[in-house]
């Protein structure tokens, strides 16, 4: 048996530039990687999608915790683009619906300032334009729900390479980490989308591997965040 273990990255930039760490959530993953130094476990492996956010927080983690594996990048546990999915559905969407063309104006609007709580939040355009994408209810050129969701659980082969009783680290987001706490549990597609909107900015997660089979061992920790403050989801 191995253990997989699931980081999600500290928290980003603004929605304008989301795809960075702030300077919380490097504090957030620094500690994170202290913890993981104090309390172990040692690490045979260290996996990172290849977003800048998640290779900064592996980086972080390791220099945090210098007994950390090299993280090798594997693109396969990138997070969905949700900019492109806005561009290609959120159109067709407010043509349908007045009311989310309303929500996504304002969301907009008010994103123009930078100190605005509508970068730490998801609001009522994001959810509706995901659910959409999710249940594949408008064609785009970008990556599809279905298309994701094969990529990310794609990257098991590579993991059930490594040995039995391996420990294994992934530094990644939040839907990759829910599409495979779903792949365990057999989740529907909205209960996976609940999961990810549910994990804080640099929990882990893990899951048990045994006989190639996923079980869920433990959700969303963050002991190594004491502090409220530093408690934050996006």
């Amino acid at each position: 048996m191995s253990t997989l273990y699931l980081f999600r990255h500290g928290q980003a930039g603004t929605r304008d530039d989301y795809d960075r760490l702030s300077e919380r959530g490097r504090e957030q993953t620094r500690l994170l990687g202290r913890h993981l130094a104090a309390q172990g476990p040692a690490f045979q492996g260290f996996y990172s999608g290849g977003l800048e956010r998640q290779r900064q927080t592996a980086a972080e983690i390791c220099a945090a915790n210098p007994a950390m594996p090299a993280p090798v990048v594997d693109e396969r546990w990138n997070e969905f683009d949700l900019t492109a999915v806005y561009d290609g559905i959120a159109p067709q969407l407010a043509a349908d619906d007045p009311e989310f063309g309303d929500h996504y104006a304002a969301m907009q609007a008010e994103s123009k300032n930078l100190a605005s709580g509508v970068h730490r939040r998801w609001t009522m355009s994001d959810i509706a334009v995901v659910r959409a994408w999710v249940e594949g209810r408008y064609q785009y050129d970008g990556e599809s729900w279905i298309d994701f969701t094969s990529r990310v659980a794609s990257a098991r082969e590579t993991i059930l390479q490594h040995g039995n009783g391996d420990n294994i680290a992934v530094s990644t987001s939040a839907t990759p980490i829910a599409v495979w706490m779903g792949l365990a549990l057999q989740l529907a597609p909205r209960e996976i989308m609940r999961l990810a909107g549910s994990l804080y900015n640099s929990s882990f997660s893990s899951l048990r591997i045994r006989d190639g089979e996923l079980h869920v061992f433990s959700f969303n920790n963050i002991p190594h965040l004491a502090e409220a403050e530093l408690r934050t989801f996006r």
